[in-house]
């Protein structure tokens, strides 16, 4: 990426290294959602739990992000971006150390909704921030940055927790508060980042502002850029939420949140959350979950690379098209693998890597495009906001109920449940999805709220 900046230019390398920093809480929410698929094998164990408590212990961190997702704004407003990324890493801190000593199951959930709320906050205020200190010939690839280190956090907990595997029996505590680390670093780097220029100018702050500013663009060019940012705000501040329900906006708004719900219904979660339970119930060992779970995470990020790639060179109907069949057929192999027990060798793997990468490349990184473009300007925020709620509210369902599901139903049925979806979601944007390739926002304003 440094090379696609024309290395040698301090101004941009300035940028990318606070937009880095910004990032560094994708890389947390995404190590903090996934590590529990690690420890559900011994916390299990550990804490007595039947499959509905294992599922509160997963999804008790989803619902602390719903609750993250629809707080965050206002200390955001109050505070400034920057103050609440430091406080949403010192949650992240708590979180893992509270979790890795806790004694009783009550006590790891607390500490899990704690880190749920740091999740949910991140996933609102690190791209808000990102977004609003980019030049905007830069935007869409610095916010992307976001989404890969996500899927590098969710890489990097799945190959500590199978490194710290072996070492005993206190192995799952190790697991989470290794979380520690990466959390006081973010928290360290951010004091040196600047508050956003955008959040300065709407608390009249404009002199600071401008200093800020000046670091990647000339006094006179920082000048005109406070006063668009003025303007726009005044805009903003007359949107509410029933101005996203009129009936202009309301089929986007409809088509927001669906997609965000589907996102979480193709089942991404049940493997993220569950892979070494679902190797063990294929007959695997623990270590060699844990190990194939890697594998997961792998190709979870180089198709993530991909998509990266891909989305505005090929298009975002087409990658969901594809990536819906494809992790439709995926789901279905593995469910037919699972009803004919043919658990021997690595066909599981197969058909899991199948659906990881189908999800990869399209709804995984497309959807966080789709609804972050589909939006006219002045409704964009709450929109938004509405549609992330929809998905972090499928994720708690979706990570609640698998363990269940997985018990009652076996894993043929279970996972010929997310196919069928699957199919429903390739359904659903055929018909309604509108292509959004090569349209400026303003042009998408036109077109589709009309």
């Amino acid at each position: 990426m440094v090379s696609e900046w024309k290395a040698g230019s301090e101004v941009k390398l300035y940028v990318l290294v606070i937009s880095a920093v910004a990032a560094l809480g994708g890389f947390l929410f995404g190590f903090d959602t996934a590590v529990i698929s690690g420890v559900n094998p011994f916390i299990r164990e550990f804490f007595g739990l039947n499959e509905i408590m294992l599922g509160w212990a997963n999804s008790s961190l989803i619902l602390g992000a719903v609750l993250g997702t629809q707080v965050a704004g206002k200390p955001g407003d109050l505070l400034g971006r920057k103050r609440t990324l430091m406080l949403t890493a010192l949650l992240f801190f708590v979180s893992a150390m509270g979790s890795a000593m806790a004694m009783s199951f009550t006590e790891f959930v607390i500490y899990r909704l704690i880190g749920g709320v740091a999740v949910g906050a991140a996933s609102v205020i690190s791209p808000i921030y990102i977004a609003e200190i980019a030049p905007a010939e830069h935007r869409g690839r610095l916010v992307a940055l976001n989404q890969l280190t996500i899927v590098t956090g969710i890489f990097v907990s799945f190959f500590t927790n199978y490194r710290l595997e072996g070492i005993g029996s206190d192995n799952w505590r190790w697991m989470l508060g290794i979380e520690g680390i990466p959390a006081l670093l973010f928290l360290g780097l951010l004091v040196f980042v600047p508050e956003s220029p955008r959040w300065l100018v709407v608390k009249g702050r404009w002199q600071r502002a401008q200093e800020v500013m000046q670091k990647w663009m000339g006094e006179g060019e920082a000048l005109q850029e406070i006063r668009r940012i003025r303007e726009a705000h005044s805009a903003a501040e007359k949107a509410t939420f029933l101005e996203v329900l009129r009936p202009r906006y309301r089929r986007l708004a409809a088509i927001g949140i669906i997609l965000a719900v589907l996102q979480q219904f193709t089942g991404i979660n049940v493997i993220m959350y569950y892979a070494p339970l679902i190797f063990e119930r294929a007959g695997f060992g623990t270590g060699s979950a844990l190990l194939q779970t890697i594998a997961v995470g792998a190709v979870n990020l180089v198709f993530t690379i991909l998509a990266m790639r891909l989305v505005d060179r090929v298009g975002r109907r087409p990658l969901l098209l594809v990536g819906a069949g494809a992790m439709s057929l995926s789901l279905f192999t593995l469910s037919m693998v699972f009803f004919a027990e043919m658990l021997e060798g690595y066909w599981v793997l197969v058909f899991i890597l199948g659906f990881i990468a189908s999800f990869a490349v399209s709804f995984g990184p497309v959807v966080w495009v789709l609804i972050s473009e589909i939006y006219p300007n002045n409704v964009r925020g709450i929109a938004v906001s509405l549609a992330t709620l929809g998905l972090w509210s499928a994720n708690f369902i979706v990570t609640g109920t698998f363990p269940s599901m997985l018990a009652s139903w076996d894993g043929g049925l279970a996972f010929l449940f997310y196919a069928v979806i699957n199919l429903g979601s390739l359904i659903f944007v055929w018909f309604f999805v509108p292509e959004t390739k090569g349209l400026s926002l303003e042009e998408l304003e036109t077109s589709l709220a009309s």
